[in-house]
């Protein structure tokens, strides 16, 4: 039998990109983390989430293990608009998708709305699950750089005017970071904010707004595009992964209601009952705002320890942007491969994730890492980066 033959034409176009999560790292026992975009164990609330298990088991019996699901599955719906509203985001019921992360929401935006001749425009560097879900339905990209103030969309405009009048294919879809990004730790100033809204409108396209760390700022909140957003041209994608657990795989997307209808149709209902109402009835007894401050405070300490910890052991060669916010910060070090880089930096005792990882174009990210301070503790940090700063110092010697 040929099973090759089952497939479809996508889905074979599909499977000769790389697999997904192969920019993952093995790493060894006892290795310092700053490759994990994730909490660290002490951040994740499970004896709150335990008892909020054990309250919804005894107040509702068997109904978050049926398909139909919780009442209070409707009731997250409503906590998740009171927190938007909070960050200038007034949504309906009918504007509101929930989903199973966020990474099920950038699939189901993939779905309705990109095919095998769609253009996507996408920050270079960007999300690397983001890139791997966009290249399973289409193969035409525009890449836009990020600097130190985020994507510069001057250089957008450019490439957007320079398609037009070549008669170029426009994107359909811009996909963008702007705040703390993944990979790069970069906030998009407001006038930038401004004028990419002002390109979608000119130029016709929609974009899709991931704010995963948007709650997490360290002094200033930045206001999510979706909030300055008046033609229903931003689809917003929100998750609590990087606020309560990941592993709960509780995302949303806001959007217009003609949106929502059509990613519902495919979503059908692979709902997570039991996760959405586990979550809802945490949110009943939790004071979101003062974890949310707790948050912040220990992403900002952990993220100075790791800036001062550069300082002190990089080469003045590397350098690095500093981030208002999030779990990252992005290195550059001219003159070496990272990738080449990471097998004796996994042998010293310390991870990071490759910057070619982050780049259509895999070449333009050969001289940059992705550090993160969310997941090691502070003396973690500090070792981790002395070890690191010895392999550097090492190859460049």
């Amino acid at each position: 039998m040929n099973i090759d033959s089952f497939f479809s034409e996508n889905t074979k176009a599909a499977l000769k990109n790389d697999p997904p999560g192969e920019w993952m790292p093995t790493l060894p026992d006892g290795c310092i983390r700053l490759s994990s975009g994730f909490p660290a164990p002490n951040l994740i609330p499970v004896e709150q989430l335990q008892a909020a298990v054990i309250r919804l088991l005894e107040e509702e019996k068997d109904l978050p293990l049926h398909y139909i699901g919780s009442p209070r599955m409707a009731k997250l719906k409503e906590q998740i608009k009171a927190r938007l509203l909070q960050r200038g985001i007034r949504v309906s019921e009918e504007e509101l998708l929930i989903t199973s992360g966020a990474c099920q929401g950038i699939d189901l935006i993939a779905r309705i709305l990109i095919d095998n001749k769609t253009v996507v425009a996408v920050e270079s560097p960007t999300y690397m699950e983001a890139l791997e879900v966009f290249q399973n339905y289409t193969k035409h990209f525009i890449s836009i750089p990020v600097d130190e103030h985020g994507m510069q969309t001057n250089k957008l405009e450019e490439i957007l005017a320079e398609r037009k009048r070549k008669g170029f294919p426009l994107p359909r879809i811009l996909y963008t970071i702007p705040t703390f990004q993944n990979p790069t730790g970069t906030t998009m100033t407001m006038d930038r904010r401004k004028h990419v809204l002002e390109l979608a409108a000119k130029y016709d396209f929609l974009i899709l707004e991931d704010d995963a760390y948007g709650e997490l700022y360290f002094q200033t909140h930045s206001v999510p595009l979706k909030a300055m957003d008046n033609e229903g041209r931003v689809l917003h994608l929100g998750s609590l992964s990087k606020v309560v657990a990941p592993g709960m795989r509780i995302g949303w997307i806001t959007a217009t209601s003609e949106f929502i209808t059509a990613l519902a149709w495919f979503k059908k209902d692979l709902d997570h009952p039991f996760a959405q109402a586990t979550i809802a009835t945490f949110l009943e007894r939790t004071d979101l705002e003062k974890r949310l401050k707790n948050l912040r405070e220990t992403y900002q300490n952990k993220c100075t320890v790791l800036l001062s910890a550069l300082e002190q052991y990089m080469p003045k060669s590397v350098s690095w942007y500093v981030p208002e916010g999030g779990y990252f910060v992005w290195v550059k070090i001219v003159g070496i491969d990272t990738s080449e880089l990471l097998t004796q930096a996994l042998d010293e005792g310390v991870s990071y994730i490759p910057g070619k990882h982050f780049f259509l174009n895999q070449q333009d990210g050969a001289e940059y890492l992705r550090l993160s301070f969310s997941y090691a503790d502070k003396k973690e940090i500090v070792e981790g980066i002395r070890k690191l700063s010895k392999v550097i110092k090492r190859i460049l010697s």
